[in-house]
């Protein structure tokens, strides 16, 4: 994109260049009198400023095209990152549950070993 940009700069330098040059020799060399190259020069004039305007319009046109595709990309990596992220929420989620399901198991073992040796602790002392 950058290259299309440099091409298009150096082709209107060098068209606004080229214009100007043919302008100023056509001055230098014209055959007619002042007033008709007044009126040369203000039809040149006018022929020059409507291509820098056309020249602006694709310019216009390009960037307007450049910005919608570069939304499009953007809107895109957008929805791809927001995919992901629900994707690891879900799978932290499911660790996270699988962790807890797990203490759980292991605290209710702890608490039944506890339990039962209290029991047999209390069921020592009671006969003895």
């Amino acid at each position: 994109m950058s290259d299309d940009r440099d091409e298009f700069g150096a082709f209107l330098v060098g068209f606004v260049v080229g214009g100007l040059t043919g302008a100023v020799v056509a001055l230098l060399f014209a055959p007619q009198s002042g007033e008709e190259t007044r009126a040369l020069i203000k039809d040149k004039s006018i022929e020059l400023r409507d291509r820098a305007s056309q020249s602006a319009e694709e310019v216009l046109a390009r960037a307007e095209s450049a910005a919608a595709e570069a939304r499009a990309r953007a809107d895109e990596l957008t929805k791809i990152a927001r995919e992901r992220a629900t994707e690891l929420a879900n799978e932290v989620r499911e660790r996270g549950a699988g962790i807890v399901s797990e203490v759980r198991e292991r605290s209710k073992g702890a608490l039944d070993a506890v339990r039962k040796t209290a029991s047999k602790g209390e069921d020592a002392s009671a006969a003895g």
